[in-house]
């Protein structure tokens, strides 16, 4: 019967290559490589041994100071969160009715970023809805 189970063979082995970057005061980078051999032994033929060695590189070239900074953070759109705001929207259960925002999606390609929560529940016992930023009106 021929054996199925037996996978070794004397090329197995593989190698794995890791560049880690240091980003301390002397801007120097480390390159760490393992490499694992598989060694077969009358008491473990199963055992392998790992090699591992790590090496300083040369000194990274320094950023330039006048580089281009982070841009800031765009202002918020829509209302704040818990502002009241009355609904413009004809089709809808709440429309002219006031609720209170619970959430605004910053993202500028959602359709209907502002969620809004209403004291009444419509057929459907729902209590919430989205709205677009021009379907609602700030109520002070």
């Amino acid at each position: 019967m021929a054996s199925c189970c037996n996978m070794a063979s004397a090329a197995t082995g593989f190698v794995l290559s890791h560049n880690v970057s240091s980003n301390t005061n002397s801007l120097a980078s480390s390159r760490i490589t393992m490499v694992m051999y598989p060694t077969t032994t009358t008491k473990n033929p199963n055992s392998s041994r790992l090699v591992v060695r790590a090496a300083e590189e040369a000194a990274a070239t320094p950023t330039v100071e006048g580089e281009a900074a982070p841009k800031p953070k765009p202002p918020p759109i829509g209302p704040k969160r818990g502002a009241k705001v009355k609904v413009l929207r004809k089709e809808s259960y709440w429309f002219n009715g006031i609720g209170s925002v619970v959430a605004v999606d910053q993202d500028p390609k959602t359709r209907y970023p502002v969620v809004v929560r209403f004291n009444k529940v419509n057929y459907a016992n729902v209590s919430t809805n989205n709205y677009a930023l021009d379907e609602i009106e700030e109520v002070k």
